[in-house]
């Protein structure tokens, strides 16, 4: 026995509503269906389908239903279902009323958010009622009831009477704040209260108190208890925060690929707390064929704890790619500000010790203190599978020759990256990076300081550092003062997480001392979205390359 089910005269949310509610559709294909069963299906139907319509004003439903039996009794059954719904109700009147202490207070509405002559659709109703409870709420109306919430239908006039009376109650406020935890300073989290005795008591604050503690990762658990039996006359509320010591330490291991890298180890270590006052330690290795790299942070919060921090870093790098060898030691410390238009600002100065061969020049070095300071955004709707968003950077540094070091230049570079999805499944990528280095000649910047282009991050078609200004009498490829690189990608979703790309890169680095031709490639690409950001695959075409040829580039991670 068999059952087939349609419902005509609907779309959209309405028929997506009535097919989810309807009993008779959802189980035509259940092997268990009797005879007995599709009756009794067949005769709720029509108060199943009114009632599925109703949250969208509809009362006026008509259904006009039919079931043919077949005479095989292994046959198919037939239930079909034609639908008018008819006029949506209007609201012809609203009852709206605001009583008690914080009657007056002008956050609340003057007038309900529902009118007369609005359609009355239940999911404006609910937002409508819970935008006025939630003013309540924010205004510290913690006993706020409400007295009376109906919508009346009056089937002969065919309008609804709304009636929406709430009684504020008094007025709460918030009082001091205890820590109930055994890690760090009291006085140190206090600096993560962002609300002062005496102000309104809002759910939101108390809220926003607990993500702070658990976004700084010192904490396991956090509790926020508010001590409303312990106010006084005056309502102020007491607060309490339970919180639990997370582990201390926390390693990661990694491996991976990218086409610049070739294949890569990692090994992370972390150690959450350090100290009564929220220290944080972070150490790093990589190895990888072309680079080995030690990075160590240490990390003490400022200011605001959550946002802002002085750092010292210790950074041991090898480097060994297309156009330049060498080691360099960094130990440098900065200050960390997120400033209150998003953008993070860091002011630091480095000891930097170079030892590099660029080409097939003579072994040089560099040895000095290199002050510098960047500034950069992120804005994303997610940070890992972006949609839309974009991100900045700005990054200034430089030397001054028998000041700070043996040499002297001042550097300054801007990249720039954006994403935008417009309609359903296109999604646009634009890159952008350009940079200027002052000195008297390109000797006179160490190698890890020079620009090149080229790899999975730069213009496609060419490995890692394999572009830029050339030396005349080697044809090595030196480095250069000045930077332009672009690109344009345009992706399409195929199905589900895989994407497909088409692409173009362009640019170079150059010098005003060396020749550099201007460079593209044009390539298509494979995208599949992970959780830990999308794998990319691309087969870039190095069309002014002599001679031309295809290069596969690999590469995981977050877009921006």
């Amino acid at each position: 026995m068999s059952l087939r089910v349609t419902v005509e005269g609907l779309e959209g949310q309405q028929e997506k509503n009535v097919l989810a509610l309807l009993g008779i559709y959802q189980e035509q294909n259940d092997s268990g269906l009797t005879v007995p069963r599709i009756l009794a299906l067949y005769r709720r139907a029509p108060d199943q389908i009114r009632d599925a319509l109703a949250p969208f004003g509809l009362y006026r439903v008509q259904v006009e239903d039919n079931l043919d039996r077949p005479e095989d009794p292994n046959g198919r059954w037939v239930a079909s279902f034609r639908v008018d719904p008819g006029e949506p109700v209007k609201i012809g009147s609203v009852d709206y009323r605001i009583t008690g202490p914080g009657a007056s207070n002008p956050a609340f509405p003057e007038t309900f958010p529902l009118q007369p002559g609005d359609v009355l659709l239940h999911a404006d109703y609910d937002k409508a009622k819970s935008q006025v409870t939630s003013v309540a709420s924010e205004q510290g109306y913690l006993d706020a009831e409400l007295l009376r919430h109906i919508v009346l239908i009056d089937p002969v006039a065919y309008t609804a009477h709304v009636e929406f009376h709430l009684d504020t109650g008094p007025r709460w406020y918030l009082d001091g704040v205890s820590f109930d935890q055994d890690l760090l300073a009291d006085d140190f989290l206090e600096k993560f209260v962002d609300f002062a005795p005496g102000d309104v008591y809002d759910p939101d604050l108390l809220l926003g108190l607990q993500g702070r503690l658990i976004g700084t990762e010192y904490f396991s658990n956090v509790e926020i208890v508010p001590l409303k039996d312990q106010a006084g006359p005056d309502r102020r509320v007491p607060v309490r925060v339970v919180a639990e010591r997370n582990k201390a330490n926390k390693y990661r291991v990694g491996v991976g690929y990218a086409t610049d890298l070739g294949p890569r180890f990692s090994l992370d270590y972390r150690r959450r707390y350090i100290g009564r006052r929220g220290h944080k330690l972070k150490t790093e290795i990589e190895i990888a064929p072309v680079t080995q790299s030690f990075v160590a942070e240490y990390r003490i919060p400022v200011r605001d704890p959550v946002s802002d921090y002085v750092q010292i870093r210790p950074e041991v790098y090898s480097f060994d790619t297309a156009s330049r060898q060498g080691t360099l030691f960094k130990l440098g410390a900065l200050q960390s500000v997120l400033t209150p238009s998003g953008w993070r600002r860091n002011l630091g100065l480095d000891y930097r010790y170079e030892d590099y061969e660029v080409a097939d020049d003579d072994s040089d070095s560099f040895n000095g203190l290199v002050p510098n300071a960047s500034w950069s955004r992120v804005v994303a709707d997610d940070p890992i599978n972006t949609k839309n968003g974009h991100r900045i950077r700005l990054l200034l540094q430089g030397t001054a020759r028998n000041v700070l070091s043996e040499t002297s230049y001042l550097s300054g570079s801007l990249s720039y990256k954006a994403i935008r999805t417009l309609g359903s499944g296109n999604r646009f990528i634009g890159r952008a990076n350009v940079g200027a280095t002052w000195a008297s000649s390109v000797q006179d910047v160490p190698a890890s300081q020079r620009f090149f282009a080229g790899g999975d991050n730069s213009i496609r078609g060419w490995g890692l550092d394999a572009l830029g200004p050339r030396d005349p009498q080697t044809g090595s490829i030196i480095g250069g003062r000045y930077l332009a690189v672009g690109s344009l990608e345009y992706q399409r979703s195929i199905k589900g997480p895989w994407s497909g790309a088409v692409f173009t890169d362009f640019g170079n680095a150059f010098d005003p001392d060396y020749n550099a031709d201007w460079e593209q490639s044009a390539g298509l690409g494979l995208r599949f979205a992970t959780p830990i950001g999308p794998v990319r695959l691309d087969v870039a075409y190095a069309i002014t390359k002599e001679p031309a040829g295809f290069r596969l580039h690999v590469g995981l991670g977050p877009d921006l």
